[in-house]
């Protein structure tokens, strides 16, 4: 890797993991440089500005992430009931990336800027939208293969799973504990095994 791209990487990442931590609109500029160690001529002479890092940090940082951990895991599955139980299960418990007492870092950037940036707003609903395509396709083929009754509606279980999923990050950060998560994946594998 060129010095140039590595200069660029080791920006878009300590940033967003100061972005994670303290969120979007509290970051600035100032605080980039001083978490990355860069000049400022440096910053600028790989973004025009804080929203296109921003842009950038989603795109090549959280979509890839964000792929391998929310996609990746349902596909070639055999139970799609299990498959999204266990899905949700790693990514509230065991997943070591997603802090719980900062939340879903997709989930915070679409709280925090999509009234604000259309840009950010497109590219945040491009990640989330494939997750519900994969999950409603998991769900689909789950139907086809006998294990999820063929009356479900593939689309609304998929929607309502990962609103359930983005309300209980947001009380885990509230609480700051993955104790709240228990409750919520009980009654989760509950629902999961209705569809049956």
């Amino acid at each position: 890797m060129k010095k140039a791209e590595a200069t660029r990487l080791n920006i878009l990442q300590k940033s967003f993991e100061f972005i994670y931590a303290r969120g979007y609109q509290n970051t600035s500029i100032d605080d980039i440089l001083a978490t990355t160690q860069v000049t400022k001529g440096a910053f600028y002479y790989h973004f025009k500005n804080k929203d296109e890092m921003g842009l950038a940090i989603i795109n090549e940082l959280m979509k890839p992430a964000l792929t391998k951990s929310f996609i990746e895991p349902l596909q070639n599955i055999k139970n799609p009931l299990d498959a999204i139980y266990n899905l949700i299960h790693l990514l509230l418990m065991e997943n070591d990336f997603l802090k719980v007492e900062y939340g879903c870092p997709a989930a915070n950037f679409t709280q925090e800027m999509t009234p604000w940036n259309k840009d950010f707003s497109e590219a945040l609903g491009e990640i989330i939208q494939e997750w519900m395509k994969v999950m409603t396709n998991v769900i689909e083929n789950g139907k086809k293969s006998g294990y999820i009754h063929k009356d479900v509606k593939a689309k609304q279980v998929a929607f309502f799973v990962i609103s359930g999923y983005w309300g209980i990050r947001n009380f885990g950060k509230l609480e700051n504990s993955k104790k709240v998560y228990v409750p919520y994946l009980k009654e989760l594998k509950n629902y999961l095994n209705t569809l049956k």
